[in-house]
């Protein structure tokens, strides 16, 4: 349980907020953090927590694509498809990260290490083909270079 597991974590998140509704991202932060994605429990948790109904909570994690609403691999690969990506070959790319991992955008691996999901935009067209393997930036990838970046990632 999240108040139990890490009760001084919420309590240094809200003594930075002036109230409880400002500490939901914070605090969606640390139950995906321990429990890995943002799950129907850990939703109601912090809405316990903020004083708030789990639908208002529950809107945050619909909308921000940085909380996982299911289990997600371990390294989780965003690759931008927005159209300036996708007039640097980012279809073509993705295909290829597909056949790699063997598995679809929007999936997990069988070994639960990656999964692969299309993002809407990281901002750096000019680098395309590009993605985000948690959180990190890897920029103007070719089959080889994302085939060693897996081979890396993967250890």
């Amino acid at each position: 349980m999240l108040r139990t597991n890490r009760a001084a974590d919420i309590e240094k998140v809200f003594a930075k907020y002036p109230t409880k509704r400002s500490a939901v991202m914070p605090l969606l932060y640390l139950a995906q953090a321990e429990y890995g994605y943002c799950s129907p429990e850990a939703i109601r948790e912090v809405a316990e927590l903020c004083e708030l109904d789990p639908t208002e909570v529950k809107s945050v994690t619909g909308f921000y694509t940085m909380f996982n609403e299911s289990p997600t691999g371990k390294v989780i690969l965003d690759v931008c498809d927005d159209l300036p990506c996708a007039l640097r070959g980012a279809d073509a790319f993705m295909a290829h990260c597909e056949s790699r991992l063997g598995i679809k955008a929007g999936e997990t691996t069988a070994d639960g290490k990656f999964t692969l999901r299309s993002a809407m935009c990281l901002a750096a067209c000019n680098r395309a083909p590009l993605l985000q393997a948690n959180g990190d930036y890897h920029y103007d990838l070719t089959p080889e270079s994302f085939d060693k970046l897996i081979d890396e990632l993967g250890k």
